[in-house]
């Protein structure tokens, strides 16, 4: 495998966890803009995007290959608690 292909891999393998961290910071920074306390936009994005990863790559070990629709419902699950911990969502 050369190199831009493994890039290329790569950027797949990371897609989802980045879009679905994308989409999430930006539906957090319209709907929860007035609080106190929540980070900015990049650092949500940053931080759903790493857990959004840490799951993929927690999935590709134990299920041994990428795709699996069980990986996607804990990366749904994982990116939607870590963005609810950054809105401050307890506090409702």
């Amino acid at each position: 495998m050369d190199l831009l292909a493994l890039l290329d891999h790569l950027l797949n393998f990371v897609a989802p966890a980045a879009f679905l961290a994308l989409v999430l910071a930006l539906a957090g920074r319209f709907l929860g803009s007035g609080r106190t306390g929540v980070p900015r936009w990049w650092v949500q994005w940053a931080l759903t995007f790493a857990v959004g990863v840490g799951v993929s790559v927690i999935g590709l070990v134990v299920f041994g290959r990428d795709g699996m629709m069980a990986t996607y419902a804990a990366l749904v699950a994982a990116c939607g608690t870590v963005q609810w911990l950054a809105m401050r969502g307890w506090r409702r």
